[in-house]
């Protein structure tokens, strides 16, 4: 998942930086309210791990700006603050789930599995693309029964296209889904790791299509025995 963590503890912060990068998430970390509502509306993540007491806009403010642009981005409340009404407040503004501090990391990590399951649970029980099936709790790749053996990069990619079937899916989208805002490469990675999805779909009847310009489609391929990969 694409991650944002809005935490003015910068320890903290780096920690679970550190932690959540570990297990194959592309994380960035804000200081502040104002700086997490910028980076909202300008990148699309899958969570936000948000601290209620932020300098210059309050976590709640934030959650409520967020939640005004009908976005989908999962909110995962970290505060010390735990009055019943805050998490009341907090639940009730548009948030997912509320964890007071201090808590243990591990617990952390299993709310978040339990949102992502919850959210491929909202999209159905999984995803088809021809033979291609991405699993509902997002944990695997397979065709004709057989697992896919895949990097987390390469997951990324293809669980992405096969979301978007028969449609178009950028360079630019691939990449937001990959990295984090410090990441050192450019878009041209992901031409590395979809080139590698090809080599591991061709014997299932999928192809992954350039669009020069525009990106790249997942659909059957009708050409039988031609080599799926089309280059760039």
């Amino acid at each position: 998942m694409r991650i944002l963590i809005a935490e003015d503890d910068g320890e903290l912060a780096d920690g679970l930086t550190s932690v959540l990068r570990q297990t194959g998430h592309a994380v960035d970390w804000v200081g502040d309210g104002r700086a997490a509502d910028c980076a909202l509306r300008g990148t699309p993540f899958d969570l936000l791990i948000l601290d209620l007491g932020l300098p210059k806009l309050d976590g709640l403010e934030v959650l409520r700006r967020l939640r005004a642009q009908r976005s989908e981005t999962m909110v995962l409340i970290l505060s010390a603050r735990d009055e019943l009404e805050a998490r009341i407040r907090g639940l009730d503004l548009g948030a997912d789930d509320y964890l007071v501090k201090p808590f243990a990391v591990s617990e952390l990590e299993a709310r978040i599995r339990a949102l992502a399951r919850r959210r491929s649970g909202f999209r159905g029980a999984e995803a088809r693309c021809g033979s291609l099936i991405l699993d509902g709790a997002g944990q695997g790749i397979s065709f004709d029964g057989r697992l896919l053996d895949l990097t987390r990069a390469e997951f990324v990619v293809l669980g992405a296209l096969i979301e978007c079937c028969g449609k178009v899916v950028s360079k630019a989208q691939l990449f937001e889904k990959l990295y984090d805002w410090n990441a050192e490469v450019n878009l041209a990675a992901v031409e590395v790791f979809v080139s590698r999805c090809r080599r591991k779909t061709e014997s299932s009847g999928m192809r992954i299509r350039s669009i020069r310009g525009l990106g790249y489609l997942l659909e059957r391929d009708r050409a039988l025995g031609r080599n799926a990969d089309d280059g760039e």
